[in-house]
């Protein structure tokens, strides 16, 4: 189990740090351009805000993972450990339950809006289809594209909530020396 959740776990930390290494790339080149060319690239302002999210996405399922995320703890410090480990493990399951719901509710919105062009995108979706002749780099310039970052989330989260539950139920049930 430890194998596994050390796998998920660098996931989500190389595709939050990879996220967040393109947003200050593509800053700091379109500021580049900006301030010795005079112009910034179309998608220099828009693409790193997408790029964020979901880098939050992939960070919040690393913060889950390691459970180094945000508890308010002044009830549970005054419960006995097997009962706090008991609702924290039930906090698992219905935080796996909400990460499936998110999916789902982000998936109806990025394919209900979908086929929106995301204006600060549209070039360079259009530049990747006449320079490489294949017609679904298109999607490079659709909103739909991006707001899939809270589908993608939604499954990073219920799959480190279900990692954090087993390792939790395993522990507890594991006979202390």
């Amino acid at each position: 189990m430890k194998t596994l959740n050390a796998l998920a776990g660098r996931l989500f930390a190389f595709g939050a740090g990879l996220s967040m290494a393109l947003v200050f790339a593509i800053i700091f080149v379109n500021s580049l351009r900006r301030y010795t060319v005079g112009q910034s690239v179309a998608w220099g302002e828009e693409l790193p805000i997408y790029l964020t999210i979901y880098g939050v996405m992939f960070g919040l399922a690393l913060a889950y993972l390691q459970d180094r995320h945000i508890r308010f703890t002044i009830l549970t410090d005054f419960l006995p450990e097997a009962a706090r480990d008991r609702l924290f493990a039930a906090v698992d399951l219905v935080s796996c339950i909400t990460g499936i719901a998110l999916a789902f509710s982000g998936h109806a919105f990025a394919v209900r809006r979908g086929h929106i062009d995301a204006s600060g995108l549209k070039s360079a979706g259009n530049w990747l289809v006449d320079t490489t002749g294949i017609e679904t780099l298109i999607w490079v310039s659709k909103v739909g594209t991006w707001q899939y970052a809270i589908t993608i989330g939604g499954v990073l989260l219920a799959v480190a909530a279900f990692l954090k539950f087993i390792e939790r139920i395993t522990s507890s049930r594991a006979v202390p020396a």
